[in-house]
């Protein structure tokens, strides 16, 4: 079901300045809303939204913007391609099955779309046609380990999967084996084959990763210790090396043993200076600064999501505005970055029920 705002204005399809926010429609969610944004003041305005497509908790814009993609994290996992180049999203081909359970990420890679498949601890390859849709599965290729914490690390779980920089590697990020994948993507097959495996720190739940501008370095933000691993990372041998940890929350917090803390997204300015990272429970957005290398990182201080259980963390394409969607409360939060220090500063909230993410177009 699509449905539009009553009183929103129409946006063209070549105009900047739109949101894609995703939900949980389980939840109460609306599927798939989309949002105009004021580039100078960081506001969202609803335009409308679609239910096409259950649960697609994470979304990805194709080149162009004119097409956008989505996982439907449900037991059966299935991605799903949508026509954005009208005011509203248009299913684009039907669904297709990834092969795997509840995925939860998916990213763009040479031709093909790769998801992330939480259940089942796997990531696949689907191919993205001429005009937008998706063809069948060509590849999935199943991750296998455990680690130390039983009720969340019992079997793999991967959690994210995205291109390094150099568009050379795909790698993914695995909670259930503390480990970060970095495979090969045969464009001529669609076929994902292992080249190696990061392992970190046992029992730190890697949930997400993000690179430093330079390529140089990638930050893995942990969920089940509140840690971001930095790693150097060697884009022509295709390796990830682990070089040290930093808090992202206050060194209090991270003691106490009663405090349900689980950090969800990290992001890295434009310029390489900071990081940020979002965790729930907590509720925070660490401030983290970056020295000239990339390699050295410290927590500056933590602000306030908005809201309750920040599942996504996102800038927009001027850098000058930090999204925060924040679940449980059900919100979308806005802040202005402050270019010198890098601490946002709350401005804006937009009602989004069980939201999952944001991307902007």
């Amino acid at each position: 079901m699509i449905s539009r705002r009553r009183g929103a204005a129409a946006v063209s399809s070549n105009q900047a300045g739109r949101a894609f926010i995703g939900s949980f429609t389980s939840a109460g969610g609306q599927g798939v809303t989309v949002a105009a944004v004021d580039r100078e003041t960081g506001k969202l305005t609803v335009i409308g939204s679609t239910e096409a497509v259950p649960d697609p908790s994470f979304l990805v814009l194709g080149p162009g913007a004119d097409a956008l993609y989505a996982v439907s994290e449900v037991a059966d996992g299935a991605a799903a391609a949508f026509d954005v180049t009208g005011d509203l999203p248009q299913p684009l081909g039907g669904t297709r099955a990834v092969g795997g359970s509840s995925p939860t990420h998916l990213a763009l890679a040479d031709g093909y779309l790769i998801t992330a498949n939480y259940g089942s601890g796997s990531v696949t390859a689907l191919p993205v046609r001429a005009d937008g849709s998706l063809g069948a599965a060509t590849s999935v290729l199943r991750h296998e380990g455990s680690g130390p914490h039983t009720a969340r690390q019992h079997a793999p779980h991967a959690h994210q999967v995205l291109p390094d920089p150099s568009g050379s590697w795909v790698l993914s990020v695995d909670l259930g084996t503390d480990s970060v994948r970095i495979c090969a993507l045969d464009a001529s097959t669609g076929t994902l084959r292992l080249h190696g495996e990061t392992a970190l720190r046992p029992g730190t739940g890697p949930r997400h990763l993000a690179f430093h501008p330079s390529g140089t370095h990638a930050y893995v933000l942990n969920e089940l210790e509140p840690t971001v691993t930095v790693c150097r990372w060697d884009a022509v041998a295709g390796v990830l090396e682990p070089v040290g940890e930093t808090l992202v929350v206050p060194e209090e917090v991270a003691a106490d043993l009663t405090a349900a803390v689980y950090p969800s997204e990290v992001v890295v300015s434009r310029d390489g200076r900071f990081l940020w990272a979002a965790s729930r429970g907590h509720d925070s957005i660490a401030v983290i600064a970056l020295d000239g290398t990339g390699e050295k990182a410290s927590l500056v201080t933590t602000v306030s999501c908005g809201g309750h259980w920040p599942r996504d963390l996102t800038l927009d394409p001027t850098g000058r505005w930090l999204y925060a969607a924040n679940e449980r409360s059900g919100n979308v939060s806005w802040f202005a970055v402050d270019p010198t220090t890098g601490i946002p500063r709350h401005e804006g909230s937009l009602d989004v029920p069980a939201v999952s993410c944001v991307i902007f177009g």
